[in-house]
């Protein structure tokens, strides 16, 4: 088996969700389907999803996380202890609505709707009460025959969408709020280790936000300090992975990505050196595809035996990337940072939530074709 720590292709998780999927959805939040039958549908998506990535020839790949409503579903819907809602098909739509394509959107957070998703308060401390990422794991490992990866939602992301004002009745601070966090989330990886996983992938959005001004600015509004806020989140993303011997850790930095649209912008320098040196994360996945990321230069920070992979590829828009524009980026990265210590993905996933990114099933499957030639030329051994 191929070392996962140095792969050359990668993915972030979430495919477009079939229609017979979104359709599934809605037939089931209309109370006109079972839990059952709706599962049922989404494992035939499931098997197809690993057919289409193992055919493409993707080094690692994921189940495309067919049966969240929402990438962050992996802790959301795992625990119990908040006070939170349920969303529907019909919930997410709405939750785009004046929002346009390539645009800066506030994403509705506010509201009571499920946790992490929206920033919810507590009212008991949190427990893993179903463990969704296993179900998950277990269901890709019997139909795949490459290496499959799991997404977890990471702390600091959770740590964003806590309503602590709230919640002083349960948690005195949010350090006692994060200790629990961290330990449900290492419950969790034991879990997918014990079972035979040895990629996981921590999604991580949260941090681009000590670099985006507005972002920063909403947390001053609430009484916090970004750069304690920082700190805190580092030290529990490393908590979270501590010794798991034999396990490559993943972790994504995005801008936003629902619904072909973005909240965040900024480069990585002004937290770089910090993020690369104290995370012990083995690969850092970074969105690259728009001037919003800056340029590579941050990547000089990256210690030796770790990779980045750049996330080149846009699942935001159905324009296709050229293999030499491709070639020609990887290049520039490659003045800050050694060829061996890079790699190649979609920036993001297709399909943060159930609704999808604005673009096609064809167009998705050309572009991870695109990840997997880039690989090809600039690394070789296929």
């Amino acid at each position: 088996m191929a070392d996962l720590r140095t792969i050359r292709t990668d993915v972030v998780g979430s495919l477009l969700r079939p229609d017979a999927v979104k359709q599934a959805r809605v037939r089931f939040d209309e109370g006109k389907l079972d839990a059952a039958g709706l599962r049922a549908i989404e494992d035939e998506a499931i098997r197809d999803a690993v057919r289409l990535q193992e055919n493409l020839g993707l080094d690692v790949i994921s189940d495309g996380e067919m049966r969240r409503i929402n990438f962050q579903d992996s802790f959301g819907a795992a625990v119990e202890g908040y006070d939170a809602g349920g969303t529907t098909m019909h919930a997410y739509e709405k939750r785009v609505e004046g929002g346009a394509a390539l645009q800066r959107w506030e994403v509705p957070v506010t509201h009571k709707g499920p946790p992490i998703s929206h920033r919810r308060p507590a009212v008991s401390r949190l427990r893993l009460a179903r463990n969704v990422p296993l179900e998950e794991y277990k269901f890709i490992a019997k139909h795949a025959k490459a290496p499959a990866k799991v997404s977890l939602i990471g702390p600091d992301r959770i740590s964003q969408r806590f309503d602590h004002e709230n919640s002083k009745a349960v948690y005195r601070d949010m350090d006692a709020f994060m200790a629990d966090v961290v330990a449900i989330e290492r419950e969790i990886i034991k879990s997918l280790v014990d079972a035979g996983c040895r990629y996981v992938h921590i999604d991580a959005p949260g941090y681009t936000a000590y670099v985006d001004d507005p972002s920063m600015a909403q947390m001053r509004a609430r009484g916090e300090d970004p750069a304690g806020n920082f700190s805190r989140s580092l030290k529990a993303d490393a908590a979270v992975i501590a010794n798991f011997p034999g396990v490559t850790f993943g972790i994504h930095l995005c801008r936003g990505n629902q619904r072909s649209m973005w909240h965040r912008e900024g480069s990585y320098d002004a937290i770089a050196e910090r993020l690369f040196t104290e995370l012990p994360h083995h690969r850092f996945l970074l969105e690259y595809d728009s001037p919003r990321a800056g340029g590579f230069d941050s990547l000089r920070f990256m210690p030796k035996g770790k990779v980045a992979v750049l996330g080149l590829v846009s699942t935001k828009v159905p324009e296709m990337e050229s293999i030499d524009a491709l070639n020609r980026r990887i290049d520039e990265a490659a003045k800050y940072i050694p060829l061996d210590q890079l790699a190649i993905s979609p920036q993001c996933g297709f399909a943060s939530d159930v609704i999808g990114n604005l673009i096609s099933a064809d167009d998705q499957k050309r572009k991870l074709e695109l990840v997997v030639e880039t690989a090809r030329q600039v690394w070789g051994g296929r």
